[in-house]
């Protein structure tokens, strides 16, 4: 999958209304498979979309692709390629996997990508609030498994199974070190699915074909996409601040104090944005009573480093904060100070028409 911050926000309502008069495909707002209601939900359910087919040349010949596209409310787009990968030996499928990763990850350098977002972003221009000029994206890839012959339970299919491969993408073998942290990250809930996730990819077996633990890793991937876009954005504006800071300060001006409670005023702005959205971000999955995909999210989090994004996102906003307080304070003293001088103009020239009148 590949997830995009396309806007600051998308109006899913009208997001719905243009897709629908759009394409000839169907529009939903997403929902969790299995988690009950009151356990698990999401803070604003996405709008799923879904595109036509795709055709991509895999290994030298061509395979008939499932595309489908999530809308979040803060302005992210995810978008995922189901390639088949059915009755294959272990070996093969892993092949499979890497070479899917060969032909649409990073390095690959494949346009379908964007041109999927810049369909995306054409029909659905109308409910994107400030699109994104460069937009920022993640990658990741799952390998889901339904069967797998001799496979009875998941305890030890570690073991049994060689996952390094397909959860690292290398060939060659790795250190006992290296293989233990990649599958360090291991969960079950039943006897017979297992879940491992490392930082750029996931192996999923689960035979009923119900879990909802894609939908998680796709929410921590927006959620870490979104806060890298407003550290990146708060990295940007941290220099500007202090250079108007500064150029405000240098201005002398008996008016000086407009431009401070004008650049007050920005920051307030800036700080009420970032907080608003980044508090979207927070509450994007609620999860309550589900324990084992508590587990799971919050592994996702952490293996993304969401948790260090955020605290940094929140370092600079207190930083803009301190800004805001000191502008205001010393726009507070600039009009003292004004006030205070018009006092004395007022009193010198009652002084001297006094004078005048008694000359």
């Amino acid at each position: 999958m590949r997830l995009v911050d396309i806007a600051d926000t998308i109006d899913l309502t009208a997001a719905e209304s243009l897709w629908a008069r759009h394409a000839r495909t169907a529009a939903a707002r997403g929902r969790l498979l299995s988690a009950p209601p009151k356990a698990m939900t999401f803070g604003v359910p996405p709008v799923e979309l879904t595109l036509e087919p795709l055709s991509i040349d895999i290994l030298g010949q061509p395979v008939q692709v499932a595309a489908t596209a999530r809308l979040y409310e803060f302005g992210v787009v995810a978008l995922a390629l189901q390639v088949p990968a059915d009755d294959l030996p272990w070996v093969d499928f892993v092949a499979r996997m890497n070479a899917v990763d060969a032909t649409l990850g990073l390095a690959s350098g494949t346009r379908i990508w964007d041109e999927q977002v810049a369909h995306l972003a054409d029909a659905l221009r109308p409910a994107l609030v400030r699109p994104s000029v460069a937009p920022l994206h993640e990658d990741y890839l799952l390998a889901l498994v339904q069967a797998m012959d001799g496979v009875e339970g998941t305890s030890m299919l570690h073991e049994e199974v060689d996952l390094v491969p397909l959860l690292s993408g290398e060939s060659r073998r790795l250190s006992e070190q290296a293989r233990k942290d990649l599958l360090r990250q291991r969960f079950s809930y039943y006897t017979d699915d297992l879940v491992v996730l490392t930082w750029d990819r996931a192996f999923i077996y689960e035979p009923r074909n119900d879990s909802d633990v894609v939908d998680i890793l796709e929410v921590a991937n927006a959620q870490l996409l979104e806060l890298r876009y407003y550290d990146e954005l708060l990295d940007a504006e941290l220099p500007r601040m202090y250079d108007l800071v500064e150029a405000t300060r240098n201005v002398a001006n008996p008016f000086a104090a407009r431009r401070y409670a004008d650049l007050a005023r920005h920051l307030y702005t800036l700080v009420a944005e970032v907080t608003e959205i980044t508090e979207k971000v927070d509450n994007a999955l609620q999860v309550t009573e589900d324990v084992y995909l508590a587990r799971v999210y919050a592994s996702a989090l952490e293996l993304f480093r969401v948790p260090h994004v955020s605290k940094a996102v929140d370092r600079k906003l207190a930083i803009i904060r301190d800004s805001y307080a000191a502008l205001y304070e010393e726009a507070s003293s600039k009009r003292g100070e004004l006030l205070e001088l018009a006092i004395i103009a007022l009193i010198v020239v009652e002084i001297v028409i006094a004078v005048i009148r008694h000359v």
